[in-house]
């Protein structure tokens, strides 16, 4: 039974979303976008669109779950390129490295929009997002997109209730970030880089792993684990398949982090005054 609390932010999520006649939605096929785009179909029909971003920085798999979600979701979907690498600044790599590359794409988002006359352009932000170090909030605010599920008072523990309530299969997807982000900050993020990361993580993944990274520090691989990935690493008896197959992609080192996973920890090397600027 849901808390009475997520029912009352749910019946505030559909009206906000009511009072548009028709939606864009920033769509990534994560748990949150997935849940705002379901909502929005529901209340919206067929005066939504989803629009997926493809660049560098996209896992392939993850597009393709994007894709098969908007299908199932019954919403129509656009896939646009976007050329992160070419964005001015974004390769440098520096914190503001996110909001370099949200305005860019939301710019083209907007303009999608308005040429084929939609109302609103959305975008999956919830509360917990206010609390952690997301630049690219800066962009959300400066180009006028709105984050009903924050608007909601919506967090994510709740959005993934919601989401097991409506039968959606991303309700415990692990949390998504662009492959650019298993980068330390002011380290060129170069193509190459980028497909080290996701040949190694498609190997982790491919052996049964949910929850990690793999963090890419020049020629060394380090690997963050969840609890469970952890235990089931060393049932296995895993580290030379590890081993052999992150060498074969040009790493020369491969280590675990004792850690283990920690979403954003590459911002812990950033100073205190970075992180207090919340970008409102």
């Amino acid at each position: 039974m849901q808390p009475i609390a997520a029912i009352e932010k749910y019946d505030h999520l559909k009206r906000i979303i009511t009072e548009s006649k028709s939606a864009v939605v920033a769509f990534s096929g994560g748990v949150d976008s997935t849940f705002l785009l379901a909502v929005c179909v529901d209340q919206l029909k067929d005066k939504v669109l989803a629009v997926t971003a493809d660049s560098e920085i996209l896992p392939r798999h993850e597009l393709g779950q994007a894709r098969d979600l908007a299908r199932q979701l019954g919403a129509e979907h656009l896939v646009i390129e976007s050329k992160d690498l070419e964005t001015d600044g974004f390769k440098d790599n520096s914190s503001v490295r996110c909001y370099l590359c949200k305005k860019e794409r939301f710019i083209k988002i907007k303009q999608i929009a308005k040429a084929k006359g939609f109302d609103r352009v959305y975008d999956g932000s919830n509360t917990d997002d206010a609390e952690d170090f997301r630049p690219g909030r800066k962009a959300v605010y400066e180009l006028g997109i709105r984050s009903p599920l924050a608007e909601a008072g919506l967090g994510k523990s709740e959005i993934r209730t919601l989401s097991k309530s409506l039968g959606l299969v991303t309700w415990d997807r692990p949390s998504a970030a662009c492959l650019a982000s298993r980068i330390p900050y002011d380290t060129i993020i170069t193509r190459l880089a980028l497909e080290q990361i996701e040949n190694a993580e498609n190997f982790l993944r491919q052996l049964g792993m949910r929850v990690f990274r793999v963090r890419h520090h020049d020629t060394m691989a380090r690997l963050e684990l969840g609890e469970k990935e952890m235990q089931f690493l060393f049932e296995n008896n895993l580290f030379d398949r590890i081993v052999h197959h992150l060498e074969s992609v040009g790493y020369q080192y491969v280590t675990m982090d004792l850690k283990g996973y920690r979403s954003g920890s590459m911002n812990e090397v950033l100073p205190e005054s970075v992180l207090n600027d919340t970008h409102r």
